[in-house]
């Protein structure tokens, strides 16, 4: 049965193919060959992996040469509540596009690549060994109007990625707050205060490691409102 079964997977994939090409997001030529579908080697030069060295508790880039503890201004002014945090990406090039294409345009399909992505990031796959996943949530309205969550979307790819860890979905949000794109960083910290809390439907054991992921890193201010409800900050 298995063979069949690979035949009418590809035959499946080439249908798929001639109704959506897979043309990359970035340069919008089809794509022939290598180890994406919608990514061309040409976009894949405009991604920007995080690597070492970089903060321990945010895990935002150290640039240049570090030849010592360095203080990291996102976490001097940002006070985290959490222990340690880690990016995959950074948020230009494809790393935007394809976060802006997810989020915004709904674009589902990229889930593989993207999946792909974070199985080259070994430190990524070694940080998430037995942790419980919750993602940052949207508003009811929001959610609705989107139809889905896309820190969800990414979470679970992370817990595919790292052998099946368990994505909760711990959280609510409260307030329907203003997007924090076009906010400053005083006025992002007020947007998000008491925005969220444990949800009444999930349990969660104090002694588990749990990581909080959201689609954007920027000031950090939504991620540490999330770590500051009481079974998070424990």
């Amino acid at each position: 049965m298995r063979p069949l079964a690979v035949k009418v997977s590809l035959s499946f994939d080439r249908l798929f193919d001639l109704i959506y090409p897979r043309n990359c997001i970035v340069t919008g030529y089809p794509v022939s060959g290598g180890a994406y579908r919608y990514l061309s080697d040409e976009s894949l030069r405009e991604l920007y992996r995080v690597e070492p060295p970089f903060c321990p508790t945010c895990g935002q880039p150290f640039y240049g040469r570090v030849i010592s503890a360095r203080n990291c201004p996102h976490c001097k002014e940002l006070n985290p509540v959490f222990n340690r945090g880690r990016s995959l990406l950074l948020y230009r090039g494809l790393g935007r596009t394809l976060i802006h294409e997810l989020k915004y345009k709904g674009a589902r399909y990229l889930l593989e690549d993207i999946k792909k992505i974070m199985r080259g990031a070994s430190a990524i796959s070694d940080y998430l060994d037995n942790a419980i996943l919750v993602p940052v949530p949207l508003h009811r309205r929001k959610l609705r109007e989107r139809g889905f969550n896309q820190s969800l979307l990414i979470a679970e790819c992370f817990a595919e990625v790292a052998g099946g860890i368990p994505v909760v979905d711990a959280l609510e949000r409260n307030i329907d707050t203003a997007t924090q794109t076009r906010l400053n960083r005083r006025d992002r910290l007020r947007n998000v205060k008491n925005a969220f809390s444990l949800s009444k439907k999930t349990a969660l054991i104090n002694s588990s490691r749990i990581i909080v992921v959201d689609d954007v890193f920027t000031t950090g201010h939504t991620l540490n409102a999330c770590c500051t409800v009481q079974v998070m900050s424990s």
